[in-house]
């Protein structure tokens, strides 16, 4: 396959989007005086960044969302955290910041945005032009995202209090990420309060976006994101350092991506040097993006999709007698609530005997887990009960998270987890 130097026209609607830096209110907000429950106390003195309403046990006012929540300890009345409101959430309060007082003001957000980018140093040293900048409460910014792709900025809002706060954290943004543009996405939940203040899904903040399709690099592979209409920012970047394993594992194989969505496995193992690969997504336009972004690329191996039902098409494909070399399998969440656990569980038992099935001896098989309420214990253990109980050899190679650029401050931050199985 040579590299295609044809703009994805087929595949990708075009848009001229022009927007000078736009004039962002200044919107006034209050501070509140909180005390809490012993408990919740101990949890945001120790660094959880979430306080639920009912762990409050004093309030000196009513809020709105955009005021800042300044908790107080019950021994000595001394500052304990602050952090956004939110009467939109039962996590009430949003931590910034614990133990020691702090203004928190645009030289607050520029310090924790360049602390942040620090975080992320190693990674673009590699031939990488595309990152996290800001990962929520995980770099002390919660609810809020923040992705680089090439020299597009696109920060998403998962709570309504930073349409208050925008103008001070959007300079720092844009100057640590060095970008020519920045794109705002919100979340469904907060698109009628954007509205409210002149905001909407997918709005130009600043500089010029010609085309609302970027092409931008992951370890030397191209890919292509939608920043104004993809899901979250336009790909899905946690799982970089897991594409780029198994395109090294690839030379020479034949691989299967499961649930393969824009062909961000497919495309590395097609670089990597994959004799074929077959992308199975149940989205057929999901697919044709995995096309063109294959064709982004350099690669000699071939690349064939099948659009169907996950569960349904890898049984046909066991049926048929289909053996892959490396086989990887990583869904989308199947646990969104507590009452969903165990319904997740019997799916990911599933995907791991069926995938067993198409697995070839001595190959390998990487399953995968984003659903957060799912841990990573409860995730390794559940493939390993499954495989030993079929009676098959194999060996764990390794154990993997999110890529780097994903740090986890808290518990609740994880999500991701991925294993690598040699079936001998």
């Amino acid at each position: 396959m040579k590299l295609s130097s044809e703009p994805m026209k087929a595949t990708f609607k075009y848009a001229n989007f022009v927007q000078q830096m736009i004039e962002l209110p200044n919107i006034p907000t209050s501070k509140i005086a909180f005390k809490l429950k012993p408990a919740s106390e101990i949890l945001v003195k120790k660094g959880h960044p979430w306080v639920f309403d009912g762990s409050i046990t004093k309030q000196n006012k009513e809020g709105a969302s955009g005021d800042l929540a300044i908790i107080f300890d019950n021994k000595k009345n001394k500052f304990l955290a602050c952090g956004f409101y939110d009467p939109n959430s039962p996590i009430r309060i949003k931590i910034l910041q614990a133990n020691k007082p702090a203004n928190i003001n645009a030289d607050w957000f520029k310090h924790k945005i360049e602390e942040a980018y620090e975080k992320r140093s190693e990674l673009l040293k590699t031939d990488t032009n595309s990152y996290r900048l800001v990962y929520g409460e995980n770099d002390n910014l919660p609810s809020l995202v923040a992705d680089v792709y090439d020299k597009v900025l696109v920060v998403k809002l998962y709570a309504s209090y930073w349409f208050y706060h925008l103008k001070d954290i959007l300079p720092a943004l844009i100057e640590t990420s060095k970008a020519e543009s920045t794109v705002l996405r919100l979340s469904r939940n907060v698109q009628k309060d954007g509205n409210e203040f002149g905001f909407s899904d997918g709005q130009i903040l600043d500089g010029e976006l010609t085309n609302e399709v970027v092409i931008f690099k992951e370890h030397g592979v191209n890919f292509s994101a939608n920043v104004i209409h993809g899901h979250k920012t336009g790909y899905f970047l946690d799982h970089r350092a897991n594409r780029k394993k198994v395109g090294e594992l690839s030379k020479g194989k034949k691989v299967l991506d499961v649930f393969s969505y824009a062909g961000g496995f497919s495309v590395h193992a097609l670089v990597g040097g994959a004799k074929s690969v077959t992308s199975l997504d149940i989205s057929g336009p999901a697919l044709e993006i995995a096309k063109s972004n294959a064709s982004l690329n350099s690669y000699d191996g071939t690349h064939d999709t099948i659009v169907g039902d996950a569960f349904v098409e890898m049984n046909l494909l066991a049926d048929q007698g289909e053996k892959y070399d490396v086989v990887v399998i990583d869904p989308p969440s199947f646990a969104k609530s507590a009452a969903e656990v165990e319904k997740a569980l019997a799916a990911y038992k599933k995907l791991a005997l069926i995938g067993l099935k198409v697995t070839a001896k001595g190959g390998i098989l990487v399953l995968a887990s984003c659903s957060s309420r799912v841990t990573s214990d409860v995730f390794f253990e559940l493939i390993d009960s499954v495989l030993g109980s079929q009676g098959v050899s194999f060996e764990v190679l390794e154990t993997t998270a999110h890529d780097s650029d994903h740090p986890i401050g808290f518990k609740e931050g994880a999500y991701l987890k991925c294993i690598y199985l040699r079936i001998n």
